[in-house]
C-alpha cells in the first residue's frame, strides 16, 4: 500500500488537493519530502487521528491507501462519531 499510497497523493496534488499524510514510518516512499503537503509522523490511533483532524480540518480521508491498520482505525473513529464532528468525508 505504501506504492499505491503515494500514487494517490500525487493524483490528488495533480488536482491541487492538499494533502495531509499520518504515517508513523519514516521509511516510505509515502513519506519522501516534497511528497505530501504535510506530513505527521504518528501511531495510526484514533486519539492522535483525530488530534490531526482537529488541526487540519480535511474534507476528506482515504483510508484504504493505509492498510489495515488504517481501516480499523478508521472504523473506530467513525463509530465514535469524529468524522461526522468534524465534517470529515470517508471517500476511500
Amino acid at each position: 500500500f505504501d506504492y499505491s499510497g503515494s500514487q494517490a497523493i500525487k493524483a490528488l496534488q495533480e488536482e491541487n488537493i492538499q494533502t495531509v499524510l499520518i504515517n508513523p514510518n519514516i521509511a516510505t516512499v509515502q513519506t519522501s519530502r516534497g511528497l505530501a503537503d504535510k506530513v505527521y509522523f504518528l501511531p495510526l490511533v484514533p486519539e492522535y487521528v483525530e488530534q490531526v483532524i482537529r488541526a487540519e480540518r480535511p474534507g476528506g480521508v482515504l483510508l484504504t491507501f493505509g492498510g489495515q491498520t488504517a481501516l480499523n482505525c478508521g472504523v473506530e473513529l467513525q463509530r465514535a462519531g469524529v468524522f461526522e464532528k468534524y465534517g470529515v468525508r470517508i471517500l476511500g
